[in-house]
């Protein structure tokens, strides 16, 4: 006999968002650890927040939130939100009950700032990273480091001389410019959109971009990220910022690091080995001779850094086409780096499960 097609609505329901979700669904075993971490991270919420007011949307709603539009490509928090209405997965790992109401956008907006103050991102990722279940995964004596270019929310038409001078581009919207035989570099010039973005080139013949650099300090035995900064984007700045993060990792035994022909100076070189880091980058010997020579390169240690330090590029490639980072939605080098570092997060919390069931 043939159903008809009629809809019905029951006057009660009893089903709840977590008994919708299947018991092994992946985003569980990553539920268990953000709770913890968050819990780890219960001070430096109560350090940014009031003790008396209004109360507020609990940031570890918000952080689970944009862990889900991260891990799910959400194009914008507006769009976000719209899911969190109707999509009970992400009403589960949020935390939002089946009639709760969903926030207004603009939440993101007012708490973004006092986020970014309290450096809630770079806490998360080292609460996760401390989970007694994660630490054993780590290695505390062979790294990786590299860096990425970041595209910044910002035209080519924002670039703009920096004494007020130069053609204003056509009325309108997207309005016509005209920059041929005009000469711009980042001295002379300056986007009025993201003033701290750089133009960049990747390489010589590519196209010159906009572009914050977002850097990665990443263990060897698993791949995972140990630590994430952004910089403006100069040709130093990989330099500069793996002594950052290496001068941060906790002082113990001697270690080495990886990195690419990109690290391959003499001034780098030295300042490693000042720190105590045997530095196994490649050696760039095109017109020139290489910083570490046989007594670094005789050992099988360095040909083993130079080939897993080439992990580190997984890191970026699910960073840009999955965590949405190859044009950044964000202005400013503090707001771009606290979304590096978050998705950065969000890479350690899809590879972990794994790491953990395979070790079990």
């Amino acid at each position: 006999m043939r159903g008809s097609d009629r809809q019905t609505d029951k006057l009660f329901s009893y089903a709840s968002p977590e008994s919708l979700v299947p018991q092994d669904h992946p985003l569980r075993a990553i539920r268990l650890l953000v709770n913890a971490a968050l819990d780890r991270l219960w001070p430096a919420f109560a350090a940014i927040y009031a003790d008396t007011g209004r109360p507020s949307i609990p940031p570890e709603k918000l952080l689970r939130a944009l862990l889900l539009q991260a891990l799910f490509t959400v194009r914008s928090e507006r769009q976000l939100m719209q899911q969190l209405t109707y999509n009970m997965l992400f009403r589960w790992f949020v935390g939002l009950a089946m009639d709760a109401p969903v926030w207004d956008v603009t939440v993101f907006t007012k708490n973004r700032d006092r986020l970014l103050e309290g450096d809630i991102a770079r806490g998360f990722l080292a609460a996760i990273l401390a989970d007694p279940q994660v630490a054993p995964l780590l290695s505390a004596e062979h790294f990786s480091v590299d860096g990425t270019l970041i595209e910044a929310w910002a035209s080519m038409k924002s670039f703009r001389p920096k004494d007020g001078g130069g053609e204003p581009p056509a009325p309108g919207r997207n309005g016509e410019r005209d920059f041929h035989g005009e000469k711009r570099s980042n001295d002379t010039h300056a986007s009025t959109t993201d003033p701290d973005a750089r133009l960049f080139r990747k390489a010589a013949g590519q196209a010159s971009k906009l572009c914050h650099m977002g850097h990665v300090l990443m263990e060897n035995r698993n791949g995972l990220v140990v630590d994430a900064i952004t910089t403006i984007a100069t040709g130093t700045a990989e330099r500069e910022a793996a002594i950052a993060m290496v001068g941060d990792l906790p002082d113990g035994e001697r270690i080495t690091l990886g990195g690419d022909k990109a690290y391959d100076t003499r001034d780098f070189v030295a300042e490693m080995r000042r720190l105590g880091v045997t530095p196994h980058v490649s050696q760039n010997t095109k017109g020139r001779r290489s910083a570490i020579d046989g007594r670094t390169t005789r050992h099988a240690g360095h040909a083993t850094s130079v080939r897993i330090r080439k992990r580190i590029e997984e890191v970026f490639g699910w960073m840009k086409t999955i965590g949405g980072l190859r044009k950044t939605r964000h202005r400013g080098t503090p707001r771009v780096g606290w979304m590096f570092t978050f998705v950065a997060t969000a890479y350690n919390l899809v590879r972990i499960p794994k790491l953990l069931a395979g070790a079990a």
